[in-house]
């Protein structure tokens, strides 16, 4: 078998190309993965989010049960309108 310079030529075109699609699925795969990892700190923030809200709606009642009125009971219906909407929200 004799090789001359058009095989290795044609050689290394072949592994240059499979090289380069195996960078493109694996750049495709760690992206992916990235995907998943921020999809599940996105869902930890949003309970934690949550949980914060009830929190303040929780205080904003205390003040209002003191005798705080105007801006309290406002925003005691501002935040008990938006929960709602977003429990209906993702419901549907």
């Amino acid at each position: 078998m004799y090789i001359d310079a058009n095989t290795i030529v044609a050689a290394a075109g072949v592994l240059a190309a499979v090289t380069a699609i195996l960078g493109a699925v694996f750049s495709a795969y760690k992206w992916y993965l990235k995907q998943n990892a921020q999809d599940a700190e996105i869902e930890k923030i949003k309970s934690e989010q949550c949980l914060l809200t009830y929190g303040i709606l929780a205080c904003l009642k205390g003040l209002k049960e003191q005798g705080c009125n105007g801006p309290v009971s406002e925003a005691i219906d501002k935040i008990e309108k938006h929960v709602n909407k977003q429990a209906h929200d993702q419901e549907e």
